[in-house]
């Protein structure tokens, strides 16, 4: 049975989970080892590509983790945000962040002792450092804000709970050095749960996100009164390829059996090639979501959800597919 699966596919190291030890087979099809187990020919196209936004107010913000009760991540792109603010530093002048300017070493020119290294922050305030300090640091040879982030930063991150949605996501945060809880949750609506149930934090929750539109996490928190503060640090575009690769994998395959959707934006992006090449045939084809806001932007969009997968992996979309595909099946 044909299954086609429309997400963002993974660049970074890791392969995709969905993909596992598969190989591109031509364009930007993927054989999907993964779901074959359960006896289905699955087909990846990706139909998101992403682009990075505020990273120089949002490494402010990670500088100040003083300021915040802890960390909510609920996408891996989100973590990806955090590595990407860190890189900022090694950059032109002209990039370089506007919330902090370049360290300099100052010769009695304003500081109280001669080889003092300034750092002047956004609304003119000061962080001073002696020249062995900064030299301890790296700072002044490019890449200080991965190395303040290494030797400061990311322990006091880890005296705040960071929460997160999903093992792939906890795993991207893992690797920058922070304890990751609550990746059992699932999605954000549990997640949302999780954090309620726990004792309210003093401080704002940080919450680097794509665009909040259609997000649930934040209504629920503050209905709560759990207070949170987030930031639009990534947003989703178009994949440039969908409709080549829709077109051409609708002339080599067929109808599929059953598409999966794994993002309202996905669905947004997607849908009018989809409906254009099944014709009537949109009729027999199952649809089925990674969770429920997909599930929910299906329905909104006129089309039967056949299975909302139990949990955002592999295991429960097969599972789920699998079952909505059987004779018995509505």
């Amino acid at each position: 049975m044909k299954v086609l699966l429309l997400k963002d596919a993974k660049e970074e190291g890791g392969q995709d989970p969905y993909v596992r030890a598969a190989w591109p087979t031509q364009n930007l099809f993927f054989r999907l080892q993964e779901l074959g187990l359960h006896g289905l020919e699955a087909t990846l196209i990706p139909v998101l590509s992403f682009e990075f936004l505020s990273l120089p107010t949002f490494w402010e913000k990670l500088s100040r983790p003083e300021g915040y009760g802890g960390l909510i991540f609920t996408s891996p792109r989100a973590v990806e945000a955090v590595e990407l603010s860190l890189e900022q530093d090694g950059k032109s002048e002209d990039e370089k962040t506007e919330a902090w300017q370049e360290w300099a070493l100052v010769q009695g020119h304003g500081a109280s002792q001669p080889g003092l290294a300034v750092r002047v922050m956004s609304g003119g305030s000061r962080v001073v450092l002696t020249q062995r300090a900064c030299s301890e640091l790296g700072l002044g040879s490019g890449g200080h804000s991965d190395l303040v982030w290494k030797k400061s930063l990311r322990e006091t991150w880890n005296t705040k709970p960071v929460y997160v949605v999903g093992n792939a996501t906890a795993s991207l945060v893992k690797k920058l050095g922070l304890e990751a809880e609550g990746e059992s949750s699932g999605n954000a609506e549990k997640l949302a749960e999780w954090i309620c149930s726990r004792e309210p934090p003093a401080l704002p929750l940080l919450f680097p996100c794509g665009a909040l539109k259609g997000e649930v996490l934040p209504q629920m928190l503050k209905d709560k009164g759990i207070p949170m503060e987030s930031i639009i640090v990534y947003r989703k575009i178009p994949h440039p390829g969908i409709q080549v690769t829709l077109d051409s994998y609708y002339s080599k395959q067929g109808i599929p059996a059953s598409i999966a959707f794994f993002s309202p934006s996905g669905l947004t992006y997607s849908l009018k090639h989809i409906r254009e090449l099944s014709g009537s045939s949109i009729e027999q084809i199952k649809f089925a979501a990674i969770g429920p806001t997909t599930a929910r932007a299906l329905a909104a969009q006129g089309l039967p959800v056949s299975c909302t997968a139990e949990s955002p992996t592999p295991q429960a979309l097969a599972a789920g597919i699998r079952t909505a595909l059987q004779p018995h099946s509505s």
